[in-house]
This record gives structure tokens, sequence and C-alpha cells, in this order.
């Protein structure tokens, strides 16, 4: 049920209850479990826009996060039956068995269509009541994204050392390099790819609670310092802002999603909601530096605006080719820099990696 009265009915999927969130679609071919475990998620239903989930089963390399933080979750059909060497069990088990709510045999197409035309919008899965006015009120009266701080609910509590490193799975070894460098990750909810890929590139890591002063993190030295991803309205998130402003200029900081929203508010920008956001494996984006364009991995639903930077030394790097949107930024003189979607993909492709590989440069130079 949509909060404009708008519903779909389907077969129970997963643990039988009552979830609310936000609708939103996402339009990667596979990938769902790394969907389902990513912390951006928290307090949206997903539809998948494939047809055909659960082909590949489940296992626990490819998780994004320590849980599944996705309120619910919608498919058009759901393969019971599934083949792989490295599954374990099947989605609908894994859903079930972490007492997540889904649909299945949904008209997928006509739930996505409608949400591009009027907006993601708050909702409720229900296996329970199936009244449909009662269902309206409750979700009229459920939370709205708008003003929500999400980050502090999904991030760890306490700080914590990273040392795994990316996986070779042809040959089931950790691939690891040395720790050259020390980095400190605000966690607002971070995917653990982004700390897989920093650790492989000689990084020791750091992941601190995304309420972190700024003068803690100072007291530990780093090299560098990591925004991460993570959900909720960026706004909402004053602290991660008021330790971007203290941070900038003191150390090389590299901004992803919800962190390169923060970075931007922290230097002067607003941001917006965007009608129905950027999720998918697909989405084109304009290097303006190099002319090149990279199919980046997103998952986000508020942009930066691109023309509200009250800061004159900022300078527009990357834009959405879909929407002209900003998808990335940097400083002209200051170590900082940011991206609005995700260069460790998990799912996706792998066109925008070597930013890990900028950002490990930039502390490179400040040794």
């Amino acid at each position: 049920m949509l909060e404009d009265g708008v519903y779909f009915e389907g077969r129970a999927l997963g643990f039988l209850g009552t979830v609310f969130g936000e609708a939103v679609f996402n339009t990667g071919m596979t990938g769902y479990q790394e969907v389902l475990t990513d912390p951006s998620y928290r307090g949206q239903i997903v539809t998948m826009t494939y047809p055909l989930i659960g082909n590949y089963g489940v296992n626990p390399d490819d998780t994004e996060s320590r849980q599944i933080f996705v309120s619910g979750f919608i498919i058009r059909q759901e393969s019971r039956l599934f083949s792989s060497w490295r599954a374990q069990e099947s989605l609908g088990e894994y859903l079930k068995k972490n007492g997540i709510t889904g649909l299945s045999d949904v008209d997928t197409r006509a739930l996505t269509r409608h949400i591009r035309n009027r907006g993601a919008m708050r909702s409720v899965i229900s296996t329970e009541d199936l009244d449909i006015e009662s269902l309206h009120k409750k979700v009229l009266a459920s939370r709205s994204m708008n003003g929500a701080d999400l980050a502090r609910e999904v991030s760890c509590k306490t700080p914590y050392k990273w040392e795994e490193g990316r996986r070779d799975f042809l040959k089931d070894k950790v691939k690891k390099q040395g720790q050259q460098y020390e980095v400190v990750v605000y966690d607002f909810g971070v995917k653990h790819n982004i700390l897989r890929i920093l650790s492989s590139l000689n990084c020791r890591i750091i992941v601190v609670p995304g309420a972190t002063a700024a003068e803690e993190v100072l007291k530990m030295k780093p090299d560098g310092v990591l925004f991460s991803n993570g959900p909720g309205d960026p706004a909402a998130v004053t602290y991660g802002i008021e330790a971007a402003q203290k941070l900038a200029g003191k150390l090389p900081i590299f901004g992803i999603c919800l962190g390169h929203q923060i970075l931007a508010l922290a230097f002067g920008a607003k941001t917006f909601k965007l009608k129905f956001g950027h999720r998918g494996s697909n989405h084109p984006v304009k290097d303006l530096m190099t002319g090149k364009v990279e199919i980046t991995s997103q998952n986000h639903g508020f942009a930066v605006e691109a023309s509200s930077f009250k800061n004159t030394n900022i300078e527009i790097t990357h834009i959405n080719l879909n929407d002209g949107t900003c998808e990335g930024f940097s400083h002209k003189f200051l170590p900082v820099f940011s991206v609005q979607y995700h260069p460790e993909a998990s799912p996706g492709p792998l066109d925008s990696q070597p930013l890990f590989d900028r950002f490990v440069s930039m502390m490179e130079k400040k040794k």
C-alpha cells in the first residue's frame, strides 16, 4: 500500500508481518544480496525491476554489512531453485531467517512506473492486516524520509579495526597488502567493499561512529579520512557536517554518496530530494575533467544542488548523464574530493575503482 492509496497484491515472501518504508526501485539485474545488506537502504522497501530474483541463491561472502537493512523487499518472481557453486541457501530462506517481510508475484513493472511518475513515497507491506482503509491510515502515520537521520541508526557504536582485503574467489584467498597509510572511515552506513578495497591498497583502517568528533579523529593522526555512504536525509546529519568542516584542509578527504552530500553541505551547498532517486548498477556519469563516461553503481534519494556552493574554490567534476545532477566535486586547493555514486560497486561495474587510487595518491603527497 502506497501513501497515495494505490496498492498491489502478491504472495508473501520471507517473514510474515507488517513493515513500513519508503517505496523505491532498483534496476540491477543481479546483486540482490548486496542490495539487501546495503545500510543505505535503511527505512526503504525496495522493488527489484528485474523479473527473476533468487536464481543464484545467497552466500555469506556477498553481504555488504553486518545484517539486512532494507525494511521490505518486492519482486516479480522468486526463484526457489538456485544454482551457484557459492550458494548456501535460497533467497526466501534468507529473508525469513533474518525477519524480512516481502512480496513476490507483484507486477513490478506497474509499481516501478507508478513510482517514476509519482515519486518515491511512504508505503507498507503486510501479510496480517489486509484491510485497505486500515493500511492506508497506517501509511499516512508512518515516518517520512525528509529530515530523517538514519545514519545514526546504522552506524557502528564503537570504533573498530578492519583488516579483510578483497577476495579472489577462484583461489579462495584474501588479497591484502601492507599497511602504509592510516585511514579513518566515518561510518554513516559503510559498505564492506569500501573497506576491502582500501585494505588492499596498503591502508590500515579504523572505522569510527558517524558522530565521532573531529578532534578525536585528529588525535589518531591518520593520513586520510573517508566519509562513507549511508541512508536518510544528509541535512539531518549535522554532526557529520560539523566534523567535515573542521577536518577540511587538515587531512586528505574522500566522500562517497552520503559522505559526498555531507561534504557538500560543509562547503555551503544545499541538497534536495530526488523524485525517485538513482538506484541500480547502470547509471552513466561523465567525468568533466577527462571527458570520459563511466557506468556506475548508485543508491541515493537525495542529491547536491550544484549551483548552491558558496565556496568558489569548489569545482564540479562529475555529472549524471540521465538527469544532469551533480555526481562529484573537488576543492581546487585542498585535498578534498567526493562522488555521489559507489566506486566500490558490489554490485556493479568496476569503472570507478581508480578513485580509491586517487585517494591513496593524495595521502602519499601529504606524507
